[in-house]
């Protein structure tokens, strides 16, 4: 007697023959990694192309790759750049009109925006509306009537207009990011001190500015770099040489008899932006700490 051999039921496969392969842990972070790369190539690329040209004879510079490392590296253009370019006078006339605008500007700034944000009174949204607005006003529309009134007054011969006129430009994008800070800390908390009995000034003071310090560090930071690197207004309003600022001291730099000494300028680019570099890397964790501290309510 044969046995007819009944229906063949097929064996499930493994789990692990059924499942792709998957991609080892470096081969799935090699396009960050190259991403990362080609980004540190885009930054430091550049800086290292000017340090390395900084350190060259002009002629070397002309006559030879930019790319090529210099075969004698003069170290002599740095004194030449601090001389020729006026570097000490244009370095304290840059001080001079930046820290008593920044002084100004976070002292108006974050009291505006605690005001506008914090305190309850009637229209202050429509005050807040037009600070939006003097954002949106670009610095070429009030060049001319700046430097009618400037020198209406006889104050074209000092620093004053440069003082004036970064203090009234960056206020408005100070109060509106002062504004956005207050608006996440929790309310209880000023309501809890009003309980108590801390008056206005108090609970600014004493409870709202604590709890935005790195978020002032990060606008004193930003409002310095774009008053540091400001051109429009220094060669408008400062245009002789002796209150020339860095980047107009930088504009005007030429050799001598007038020619164009690309080693010695290229050493004083190096030296007007290292002091900013440095103060950027040692303070850029409170700068990242300040950039979030709006975005997150409570």
């Amino acid at each position: 007697m044969t046995r007819t051999p009944g229906p063949q039921v097929a064996t499930p496969a493994s789990p692990r023959a059924s499942r792709p392969r998957r991609l080892g842990p470096r081969l799935r972070r090699a396009p960050v990694v190259l991403v990362i790369l080609l980004l540190l190539a885009v930054e430091v690329y550049p800086l290292f192309w000017l340090v390395m040209n900084s350190l060259k004879s002009s002629q070397e510079f002309l006559n030879t790759p930019s790319w090529q490392l210099p075969t004698e590296f003069r170290w002599d253009n740095y004194a030449t750049a601090w001389e020729q370019g006026m570097l000490a006078t244009t370095i304290r006339n840059s001080l001079v009109a930046t820290i008593p605008s920044l002084l100004l500007i976070i002292v108006l700034g974050v009291a505006a925006g605690f005001a506008l944000e914090v305190m309850v009174w009637r229209g202050r949204h429509a005050v807040l509306l037009a600070v939006l607005g003097g954002i949106m006003i670009p610095g070429q529309m009030i060049l001319l009537p700046l430097f009618t009134i400037y020198l209406n007054l006889d104050l074209t011969g000092s620093l004053w207009p440069l003082i004036i006129t970064y203090t009234a430009h960056g206020l408005p994008l100070t109060i509106f990011m002062m504004a956005t800070y207050f608006r996440a800390i929790p309310r209880e908390i000023f309501e809890a001190s009003t309980i108590d009995g801390a008056s206005v000034l108090r609970s600014f003071v004493s409870i709202g500015f604590p709890m935005v310090r790195n978020a002032v560090l990060t606008v004193t930071l930003v409002q310095f770099f774009l008053i540091w690197n400001d051109l429009l207004f220094a060669i408008t309003f400062a245009n002789r040489r002796e209150l020339n600022t860095v980047q107009a001291g930088l504009l005007n730099f030429s050799g001598q008899y007038g020619a164009l000494d690309y080693g010695p300028l290229f050493a004083a680019i190096c030296i007007a932006i290292g002091g900013v570099l440095t103060l950027y890397l040692f303070l850029n964790q409170r700068i990242m700490q300040g950039l979030v501290a709006g975005s997150v309510k409570g």
